[in-house]
């Protein structure tokens, strides 16, 4: 069934009928702060009147670009200092992909199995699923895939190796967290082998998992960042972030190594400014590991098998896929609905991410109506 959202505000959305659903999917980790954020939308709204597109980069400077690269650099460790803001998050993986063949002057690049890049011809090539790649073939050579949080595969990261592409956290796998020695043990070899290691932050980024970035609580500072989804606050963007002397690499040789019409649009960069600082100023990271405690301890039930979480990022395992789509249509049934979903390499599992700015209250009221989905899901017809 699709939803006929009319209007969403914090975490809830509303359909035409006015019926309310409580948002465990916040646009797929897009509305950190929240639906319609009042900072944001005024943001949005000031700087629509100023301006909107007005050329690309070099020829003009558009302070909402440089005011939020510049907030966004102020909370990133100094060796990446350089920002590059695209269209979306896929648009920042390609940007990388290029950037570290420029700066390497090497073509292999490796990602893991089960790892979700975005959909474009280079992102999909790293994505480590063939049902959701096969399709499209031929697509971009040298690229290999090794296995998440296996320390044997680390030796395959060589001196040919342009870059390693990881997702700090392992969002479409069902939320599968690295071991802390393994990633720090990844950044030992690419350090070793002159491997860039790009880390793809694009759905744990902005508090997520309880860390403004989730590559803090591992003791590693990639080579290249990649951001996108709440970056703009509910507003397309991407952008990835590397030191400035690895991204002058793109500068020559040609001139212009990597262009975007609309990347960084200031309308984008305007309402992604405004989020960031409503994230810092209200704190709402620091609710993140109560909030996420909350929902372990009220999703108690037989039909769940597994309950993996990094913050307020979780995958709920089920026996199958069927009994998952059983319990996310018996969810919008109710009176609230309940708005979630499933991951694409994990089907038997129910996606909850919802905005940061969700309450107790409205955890405990959603959570009381998966339990009863559950139990409708576990009912066979007679």
């Amino acid at each position: 069934m699709a939803l006929p959202v009319t209007r969403a505000e914090g975490a809830l959305l509303y359909d035409d009928a006015g019926k309310r659903y409580i948002d465990l999917i916040g646009g797929i980790s897009v509305c950190n702060v929240g639906h319609c954020h009042p900072r944001v939308v005024a943001a949005i709204q000031q700087q629509a009147t100023a301006y909107l597109h007005v050329m690309v980069y070099g020829e003009v400077v558009q302070s909402p670009q440089v005011q939020y690269a510049a907030l966004l650099t102020r909370h990133l460790p100094e060796s990446l200092d350089c920002v590059y803001f695209t269209n979306s998050g896929a648009e920042a993986v390609e940007g990388a992909m290029k950037l570290a063949k420029r700066w390497t002057n090497r073509a292999g690049i490796l990602a893991c199995h089960h790892s979700y890049h975005g959909s474009t011809q280079g992102a999909l090539s790293l994505l480590g699923d063939e049902y959701w790649r096969s399709a499209y073939r031929p697509l971009l050579p040298g690229i290999r895939h090794i296995r998440y949080n296996n320390y044997a595969d680390i030796e395959l990261i060589t001196e040919k190796d342009a870059c390693i592409v990881l997702e700090t956290v392992q969002a479409e796998a069902g939320v599968k967290a690295p071991d802390r020695e393994w990633l720090q043990a990844v950044r030992h070899q690419c350090d070793a082998t002159g491997t860039l290691l790009v880390l793809d932050e694009i759905q744990v980024g902005f508090g997520r998992t309880g860390t403004l970035w989730a590559f803090e609580q591992y003791g590693v500072v990639p080579d290249i960042l990649l951001l996108g989804k709440a970056l703009g606050g509910g507003m397309p963007l991407g952008a990835f972030i590397a030191s400035r002397s690895k991204m002058q690499a793109l500068a020559d040789r040609p001139v212009l190594g990597h262009i975007t019409t609309f990347g960084g649009h200031p309308v984008s960069c305007a309402a992604g400014k405004a989020a960031l600082e409503a994230l810092l100023e209200e704190q709402l990271m620091a609710q993140v590991p109560a909030r996420e405690q909350l929902f372990r301890s009220c999703l108690q039930h037989k039909a769940i098998r597994d309950l993996r979480s990094c913050g307020l990022m979780m995958a709920v395992e089920l026996e199958d896929f069927e009994n998952v789509k059983k319990v996310i249509a018996a969810c919008l049934q109710h009176s609230p609905g309940v708005f979630t979903d499933w991951f694409l390499f994990a089907p038997q599992c129910i996606r909850i991410v919802p905005p940061l700015v969700i309450t107790e209250a409205q955890i405990r009221e959603a959570c009381a109506v998966i339990l009863t989905a559950l139990d409708q899901a576990a009912v066979k017809p007679s």
